[in-house]
């Protein structure tokens, strides 16, 4: 059976030619112009995956995002925007969407980042846990079935929560894969590439914001008064989490 994608999008033209470049990689595509009939699809048909455009008339798509996610609705999300700033593209994965593409874009990397989001969606699906970076001896995370902790940070892989010391997070999907990453590697730098290769399946290139913007996002849910920071920049080469 083909995976399914609710399609919203207000522009005619590139609603039609993300609908035909879709159906053309296999997908079963329903398009609509607003955020009503998304929703209204979503409720009647619920998809495989959705792709949201930010702006819309009516309710756009943050808004979409967030009855969806307030409903308990994890069905993916990926966003187009034509918003630039980093606090636009910060909103969108506070409404609770997976990941974002930015206009103009090449249809190539959408069909990349919904692979991503769909083949994540399936390993859980089966109660596969992604698999983790190498880990030395000296790694400091300490794991039991279903549960990592390290830092000052426990997870529960299969409830899908997280806490900082006793203060529980609210973290969209990639947040939550990204830490878990970071956590199974305490102490350990991980480039951008390893990053991009576990969490989204694809390097989108040195030019792509991407994680430094779910990178910032996730130091600002973990940041806590008095307490230090724990997600750490290694310039030229990526992110470590380590407590100083």
């Amino acid at each position: 059976m083909p995976q399914t994608v609710l399609l919203a999008e207000d522009d005619r033209a590139i609603r039609h030619a993300l609908e035909r470049a879709l159906t053309l990689e296999g997908y079963e595509v329903t398009a609509v112009a607003d955020g009503v009939e998304a929703l209204a699809q979503a409720h009647r048909t619920p998809p495989d995956v959705l792709v949201l455009d930010v702006m819309m008339p009516g309710i756009d798509g943050l808004q979409v995002c967030r009855v969806l996610r307030a409903e308990g609705d994890r069905t993916p999300i990926l966003m187009l925007t034509a918003l630039v700033e980093t606090v636009d593209r910060i909103a969108g994965l506070d409404a609770g969407a997976d990941d974002y593409v930015v206009k103009p874009f090449d249809v190539e990397e959408v069909f990349a980042r919904l692979r991503a989001l769909l083949r994540r969606t399936g390993d859980r699906a089966v109660g596969a846990t992604p698999a983790p970076a190498p880990e030395p001896a000296a790694a400091a995370a300490k794991d039991t079935p279903g549960q990592v902790a390290a830092a000052g940070i426990r997870m529960d892989v299969q409830a899908r929560r997280a806490w900082r010391g006793q203060r529980e997070m609210e973290l969209t999907r990639t947040e939550f894969e990204l830490l878990e990453l970071l956590v199974r590697n305490t102490g350990i730098v991980l480039d951008h590439a390893t990053i991009y290769d576990r969490i989204w399946g694809y390097d989108f290139g040195p030019g792509s914001k991407n994680l430094a913007v779910y990178v910032g996002y996730l130091r600002r849910k973990l940041d806590q008064p008095g307490a230090p920071a724990l997600i750490h920049t290694v310039r030229g080469v990526g992110y470590v989490l380590r407590e100083d």
